[in-house]
């Protein structure tokens, strides 16, 4: 809750800055867009305001068109695997096993600050909804006290209309002595209330404009609009800009409803269209309830009302192609600025798994994962075939500890901080906790003895800046770094899900991000754990690397992930365990190489 605060807080001056540059582009197209787009624009704005709480990252323009690009990759790819330059081979019959060291860290304290915004963002909330529930019974007391209307004349001239609108719906029409101005309500059973006086006093032209204003608000249902509008205005009750942007959204739904009336009229009757608001701008008031549409408005909207009526003519075909054009090129440009928004999906917890059910089958491995909690997932490239067990731990993101050194490796190789054939990097003589960090070392020694402070030196020298684009463009986990570059794989900000893990390795194996092939071999090569010479058809190559989450000196979050690659198939698996303590990443070998044994692949 703490980081959400937080996050949100961020979030609401991105969103500020994305409604002025709304508003900036609406002046700049006004003249090209109808009166019905200027409104729809706001709902590109309520879809933004959404972002922060679906539980997904929109992609950004920049990420599609890496993914277009892994694609084509693919295609080459995949007719051959990276070329196999074992340099490191263990033919004795036993699997080399992984040093699986791992510092302690002490558990993250909740920010205070966070804490504080996020206490304040939801107590107002509260004060909002408690508002809106108290104007919702004013409503209802209101629709309690209206009667069906009665005067026959106002009832003939409402059926005229209905027929007029092509509307085959009876919506009814009630009277009301607590209105000012008519209004409709409803979502689903929506009604009409007109007030008394305007009945007992009424022109038939005006009556009439009036009853066609508030039928065009549901032919458009504006009402589901209200609705969101209110909706959004309780979430972001704390942000000015938000505000004026729904009072501005529901300036252009009187206007856009205005301008709908008018196609319905003569050039004649705009005049006596403008004076019927400008006859009642003294008698109808604002709007007092939530979720209903009306024809009232301020005095400064009444004016710009009248302005946009006094003005308006019927739109070319040449208009409407400019107005359209310029509305998608709005739309684009606020579709790529979504991803910045995306404050739940940036901590999101779970990865949202989308594949075919036919291709993934459940497993009982319990018995394996006595003590613990904890998933496996194996997927048999040839078959193209998921075996899981615990799909909810299985999509659930942790901590991946030392098995992101996999890909910092790859990384470093990329950026040229390392190479296949000069991985060295000499120890500066600080003392560590485990004697085989103290020394030099290369890739293979680092990998095998995962070693912190090399890796740490390779991000060093990358940069932040650099990891955080690598991490983007492969998609691994919730794709967050946080500033400190020695922690954030360890149990920091970066997480990822067994799913996740397997999916990236077989995205590696296949180098659909398109690194350099030498590179994917020395990476493969440092986390060889069983070559066999005599590949034949029971030969086998397994790869993997351990992690181990440790707590406050408790061993709390336990990885194996690799891959086994026989002669006819290649299979990528990940196993994670977590309990209080004793959960580490020799364990989840343990657990995994019994399991393949078990399944009969290793």
């Amino acid at each position: 809750m703490a980081a959400f605060g937080i996050r949100f807080f961020l979030c609401n001056i991105f969103i500020c800055i994305i409604i002025s540059f709304l508003i900036i582009l609406k002046r700049v197209f006004k003249n090209y867009l109808t009166s019905r787009m200027q409104f729809n624009l706001w709902f590109l704005l309520l879809g933004i305001l959404a972002v922060p709480f679906v539980p997904f990252r929109p992609a950004s323009f920049t990420q599609i068109l890496a993914l277009l690009g892994a694609w084509r990759n693919a295609a080459s790819s995949n007719k051959g695997t990276i070329t196999e330059d074992i340099l490191n081979t263990n033919t004795s019959g036993a699997v080399k096993q992984m040093n699986d060291f791992a510092l302690s860290v002490s558990r993250e304290t909740p920010s205070i600050i966070g804490l504080i915004l996020c206490g304040i963002w939801l107590v107002g909330i509260l004060v909002m909804t408690l508002l809106v529930i108290k104007s919702v019974s004013r409503l209802n007391a209101m629709k309690k006290s209206a009667l069906p209307l009665q005067n026959k004349t106002v009832r003939i001239l409402y059926h005229n209309c209905l027929w007029e609108l092509k509307i085959k719906r009876n919506i009814p029409v009630y009277s009301t002595a607590f209105l000012k101005s008519p209004v409709i309500v409803g979502l689903f059973n929506p009604r009409i209330y007109l007030p008394i006086h305007l009945i007992s006093d009424f022109n038939t032209v005006d009556m009439r404009y009036m009853l066609l204003h508030e039928l065009q608000h549901y032919r458009h249902k504006d009402a589901l609009a209200g609705f969101f509008m209110n909706f959004f205005g309780v979430l972001y009750w704390c942000n000015p800009c938000v505000w004026y942007a729904l009072k501005e959204m529901r300036s252009d739904r009187e206007v856009a409803c205005d301008t709908s009336v008018l196609k319905l009229l003569d050039e004649s009757d705009y005049e006596d269209y403008g004076n019927t608001l400008i006859n009642f701008a003294q008698k109808v008031s604002l709007t007092p309830f939530p979720f209903a549409a009306g024809i009232s408005g301020s005095m400064k909207q009444m004016q710009q009302r009248i302005a946009n009526i006094s003005s308006y003519k019927k739109p070319s075909v040449f208009r409407k192609l400019k107005g359209f054009t310029a509305f998608v090129t709005i739309s684009v440009i606020l579709s790529g600025l979504a991803p910045l928004l995306s404050t739940y999906a940036a901590e999101q917890s779970r990865y949202q798994w989308n594949i075919p059910s036919d291709k993934v089958s459940t497993i009982d491995l319990s018995d394996w994962f006595s003590g613990y909690e904890g998933s496996f997932v194996l997927y048999d490239l040839n078959g193209d075939t998921w075996k899981v067990y615990d799909m909810e731990q299985a999509t659930l993101r942790t901590a991946p500890n030392s098995t992101y050194k996999i890909y910092d490796a790859l990384f470093g190789l990329e950026e040229g901080v390392i190479a296949p054939d000069d991985s060295f990097m000499a120890w500066d003589g600080t003392n560590h906790p485990f004697e085989a960090w103290n020394g030099n070392q290369d890739l293979l020694s680092a990998m095998q003895s995962s070693v912190n402070w090399y890796f740490e030196e390779i991000d060093k020298q990358i940069g932040s800046s650099a990891i955080q684009d690598y991490i983007r463009k492969i998609g691994y986990g919730n794709e967050i770094v946080n500033a400190n570059l020695s922690a954030y794989w360890m149990q920091g900000a970066l997480k990822i899900s067994p799913v996740e893990q397997v999916e990236l390795l077989t995205a590696l194996h296949n180098n659909r991000f398109d690194f350099a092939p030498e590179n994917i071999n020395a990476v493969k090569n440092s986390i060889c754990l069983f070559s066999s010479e005599n590949f034949s058809s029971k030969g086998k190559n397994l790869y993997g690397k351990t992690g181990t989450g440790r707590i406050d000196g408790q061993d709390v979050n336990g990885w194996f992930v690799g891959l086994l690659e026989t002669s006819g198939n290649t299979y990528f698996f990940a196993t994670n365990i977590q309990a209080a303590e004793n959960a580490t990443g020799s364990k989840a070998s343990e657990i995994s190489l019994s399991i393949l044994s078990h399944m009969g692949i290793w």
